[in-house]
């Protein structure tokens, strides 16, 4: 339906924080300003914001729309929304620097920036993933807090036992049993109790955050086991379960990029900055826009793939790696070896393929 045979709309800029929200409705025909306000981001702040647009609604025969940049209860917001029938549309900051710029910045002025360019259809769109896939990546998000947290407490007790004139080796703390065994190895040194106590609270915390980042990888698995795509992914050398899980979370609706590899390589961050001026173009690092997690998990199956020589030395893509390697450096290589990992995953999604080996060796 063209612009001039649908329902005129009265278009509501949201500047949303999380206390409080403030509005701005224009009527798109007239550019009336329909309400303006400041509400909470509570029960009876949504209650009284929806019924003032129900009213503005019946009285004008206008539909609502609303604009919400991306933040993070951007997706509450627009499903309390989208529930009271109200179309929401929410804003890909990055690409929308009309009010970050902004001279005069307030949250009035944002609302108004926002509602009239939600009437001129002029603002570029976040994509919001499905429910089930941010559950995973907040699962996801926690482990890797949780991960991140045990490799500095263990550092922390090797620079201890170091001090203590214990040499320690990472494979020391696989296991419970292992961990236990160094405050025997600190009593055989002939330290008291109390020198120990630091290295047994220690321990103790390592303990329990090791059996949580358990917990919770044995939940992300409950909630991907019938999950196509991970199967899919894991037959890929290089690609382990939270790797899997990590861009599956990220491509459920990978059909958005029309089976464009450069468009999702773009939204991966992988692309090289371009810097163009007359005759002149300069080709600059990668942009590293999109989400960073995603981007991570391509990175270490490209890193998982390079620790595998016995099965993958014969692959085009390291042979390229390793040639790129001495010209260009590891990290170039690295990157453009993440690239190509990146377009045979986007293919295998794509075509819903195993991994076919047999593709990626030189003949």
């Amino acid at each position: 339906m063209s612009k001039t045979e649908r329902i005129p709309r009265i278009c509501v800029g949201v500047d949303l924080h999380k206390l409080q929200f403030t509005v701005c409705a224009i009527n798109e025909e007239t550019g009336e300003v329909v309400l303006t306000g400041v509400f909470k981001t509570n029960s009876e702040g949504y209650k009284e914001f929806c019924e003032k647009m129900h009213a503005a609604e019946a009285e004008q025969g206008c539909s609502i729309e609303l604009a919400v940049e991306a933040t993070g209860n951007a997706r509450y917001f627009k499903n309390k929304m989208e529930a009271e029938g109200f179309s929401v549309v929410v804003v890909n900051t990055s690409k929308f620097k009309v009010i970050t710029t902004s001279t005069k910045k307030t949250d009035a002025n944002d609302a108004a920036t926002l509602a009239f360019y939600l009437s001129k259809d002029m603002l570029p769109q976040s994509h919001l993933c499905d429910q089930t896939s941010e559950e995973i990546r907040r699962m996801l998000k926690t482990r890797s807090i949780l991960v991140s947290s045990t490799v500095k407490i263990k550092n922390q007790i090797h620079g201890m036992l170091l001090g203590y004139g214990i040499e320690t080796k990472s494979s020391q703390f696989q296991s419970k049993k292992k961990r236990q065994e160094l405050l025997k190895d600190l009593a055989d040194q002939g330290y008291s109790q109390f020198t120990a106590s630091s290295l047994e609270v220690t321990l103790s915390i390592l303990d329990e955050i090791c059996s949580q980042v358990k917990r919770i990888e044995a939940q992300i698995k409950e909630m991907v086991k019938e999950d196509e795509d991970v199967a899919l992914l894991m037959t890929m050398p290089g690609i382990g379960f939270v790797g899997a899980t990590t861009i599956a979370s990220y491509t459920k609706d990978i059909q958005r990029f029309g089976g464009n590899f450069k468009r999702f390589s773009s939204y991966l961050g992988i692309v090289p900055s371009v810097h163009n001026s007359a005759d002149t173009v300069r080709m600059g690092k990668i942009t590293k826009r999109g989400p960073q997690d995603l981007r991570t998990a391509f990175v270490q199956v490209a890193m998982g793939i390079i620790r595998q020589p016995q099965n993958t030395s014969e692959w085009k893509l390291m042979k390229d790696y390793q040639a790129m390697k001495v010209s260009k450096g590891s990290g170039r290589a690295i990157i453009a070896l993440t690239r190509k990992v990146a377009r045979i995953v986007f293919a295998m999604l794509n075509k819903k393929e195993a991994f076919n080996p047999n593709l990626v060796v030189k003949c």
